[in-house]
């Protein structure tokens, strides 16, 4: 099991939440104000929060200005993850992932399937690495919001969270893209 190691300090990230809606807005947005809150709870800022449509290339519209932003280090999307006409994240988003995180996703089942039995495999949550950002799509339910922020993030994005976390790798998730061409490679 992992740990938080009070030795070290608690570096807050600029975290990103997209809820992506046909139907919601700000006001009535419980799923990302549920993340919001638990971002900012745990120590981090929240960086910015939209909602938008399900639709693919208003989705990557927002979430490949956020991969570019230097001010964004994780992007946190909630709905669009089920098996409807309209659920599309998964489609939008994982094209841009460099990286896939696969265990994000076993991790999320394995907490759902806890509380709601076979039900979860009826989500599609995802998760990858794209321009050195960390990017968690997350089904539309506050529910399934709490359990992915308190079961899996809130520690994989504390520096002090042991034996590993995202955090302490986040300097490097770029160092394919800054790493000069070998001697002689021709491409």
């Amino acid at each position: 099991m992992s740990s938080i190691d009070e030795t070290k300090q608690f570096i807050p990230l600029n975290i990103a939440v997209l809820t992506i809606s046909d139907t919601r807005s700000l006001a009535d947005d419980k799923s990302g104000t549920t993340l919001a809150e638990r971002l900012i709870a745990a120590g981090h800022h929240l960086a910015a929060r939209e909602i938008i449509v399900d639709d693919v290339e208003a989705i990557r519209i927002i979430i490949k200005r956020w991969i570019a932003d230097p001010g964004v280090d994780v992007v946190i999307t909630t709905g669009g993850t089920g098996f409807t006409g309209r659920d599309v994240t998964p489609e939008a988003v994982e094209p841009l992932f460099e990286k896939r995180m696969d265990g994000f996703s076993i991790a999320f089942h394995m907490l759902s399937y806890a509380k709601i039995g076979t039900s979860t495999v009826q989500s599609r949550a995802t998760a990858g690495v794209a321009g050195a950002t960390f990017i968690f799509c997350l089904p539309g339910s506050p529910g399934a919001c709490r359990d992915a922020w308190d079961g899996i993030l809130l520690a994989q994005l504390d520096y002090r969270t042991r034996p590993c976390n995202f955090v302490e790798i986040m300097p490097r998730l770029d160092e394919h893209l800054r790493r000069p061409k070998a001697q002689g490679a021709s491409a």
